[in-house]
């Protein structure tokens, strides 16, 4: 009997340096393929959210212009949908405790703080993208308002 078990352990050999190595390259070849699909969808996911927050700061503008007949011009800023805005054109019915939620006008996905510009009658609202450059392709490129 003792002999049986010797020769079956005997028979079986490990996996030689070679073939270990083969076989970790396969799987960092794997694992860089899977790693970049997931950065790309983690982009696009970037991309498509600014988009969302850009419609929905759209909307609070044209909220705060029912409420004031004006928007607020480049100098106010979006923080005018946070706190009344002091100097300039008076709005007499700024809704109560602003026009977003939580005080707070939020950054785009790439933690940059969105660009408003506006001459009082029409706006635009931008992200610089991922490279917080202006120009750019793929996730680089501008996300304006106006564009949506």
């Amino acid at each position: 009997m003792f002999s049986h078990t010797k020769m079956i352990l005997q028979s079986q050999r490990g996996m030689s340096l070679i073939e270990i190595l083969i076989a970790l390259t396969l799987l960092a070849l794997a694992g860089t393929f899977v790693g970049g699909k997931v950065f790309d969808q983690l982009q696009e996911g970037k991309v498509s959210s600014a988009k969302i927050q850009i419609k929905s700061l759209g909307d609070r503008l044209k909220e705060f212009r029912r409420d004031c007949n004006f928007l607020p011009t480049s100098d106010m800023g979006l923080d005018a949908l946070i706190s009344k805005p002091e100097g300039g054109r008076e709005c007499k019915r700024y809704a109560p405790g602003g026009y977003i939620e939580g005080g707070k006008v939020p950054m785009d996905p790439w933690d940059q703080e969105f660009i408003y510009e506006s001459d009082g009658k029409t706006f635009e609202i931008k992200s610089l993208g991922a490279d917080n450059a202006e120009g750019g392709e793929g996730s680089d490129a501008d996300i304006s308002s106006k564009d949506l």
